[in-house]
């Protein structure tokens, strides 16, 4: 969808909500709230729908107020209060209808409320203020290096879909957090802080390349690269990292071979 198609949409679905007596509210997320990076090609529309208390079900249940409704191909109940919808060109729309109350169980990071007709702004600021849960960086090493030692066994197994679940997902997870936290970035672009992969290779692009670089490969050589980076780039600057226990970590992978017994 490009950009005025975007923002047609996002006009389109202000104004049937804004025309519907029993909504109390409309915030836009994410690339449609229009803070930090612009929406492109490849944007959704993410957005929070808040009803008069009582009625939030019969706005999930019938989209009739869904601009591009009829076009839906995929409708998919995701969540309690959230939907999956894709339109027939391939849209993707994210959405939750919450009356005031069930806004409290939301997060939030980037937001702008469309449309409040009473303690919408007042709510999401309180969403948005909501401290986000920070492990500390003794536990995402432990967590990192349990978790490629896992994933290396699975590899050794021959489970490689297990395998890369946890060293390119679960492991490096772990990683991009601490790399974050720790390493200064090469370009002054923020960060998700909900999700440590979004927009990683913008604000790090050479450490991201090397990271994709790493991940391309067998998850045991993955494995490898990952500890070997995490060596060069963290061992020196995070509190508690067990230098010991990385290398040990090490060994037993490399004398794993994928889809074999360790040798």
């Amino acid at each position: 969808m490009d950009a005025a198609a975007y923002s047609a949409f996002t006009r389109e679905l202000a104004r049937r909500l804004g025309a519907e007596p029993r909504v109390v509210g409309l915030v836009a997320l994410g690339s449609m709230s229009g803070d930090g990076p612009p929406a492109d090609d490849f944007s959704d529309h993410d957005f929070f729908v808040v009803t008069r208390s009582g009625v939030q079900e019969a706005f999930r249940s019938d989209l009739g107020w869904l601009p591009g409704a009829e076009r839906a191909v995929l409708v998919h109940r995701e969540t309690e209060h959230g939907l999956k919808v894709v339109l027939d060109d391939g849209h993707l729309l994210e959405l939750a209808v919450f009356d005031l109350e069930e806004l409290r169980v939301a997060r939030a990071n980037r937001y702008l409320v469309l449309l409040d007709r009473g303690g919408v702004a007042e709510r999401m600021a309180a969403v948005a203020a909501k401290p986000a849960e920070a492990p500390t960086d003794r536990w995402l090493s432990g967590q990192l290096l349990g978790n490629l030692l896992v994933g290396g066994g699975r590899a050794a197994r021959g489970e490689l879909l297990s395998a890369r679940l946890f060293i390119a997902g679960h492991a490096t997870g772990h990683l991009l957090r601490l790399l974050s936290r720790h390493v200064p970035p090469e370009a002054p672009v923020p960060l998700d802080d909900l999700d440590p992969f979004r927009r990683f290779e913008r604000a790090f692009p050479i450490l991201g390349a090397e990271l994709n670089a790493a991940l391309s490969l067998p998850p045991l050589p993955a494995a490898i690269a990952l500890l070997d980076l995490v060596a060069r780039e963290l061992g020196a600057r995070v509190t508690g990292w067990s230098g010991a226990a990385a290398e040990t970590v090490r060994r037993r992978l490399s004398g794993m071979r994928d889809g074999g017994d360790a040798g």
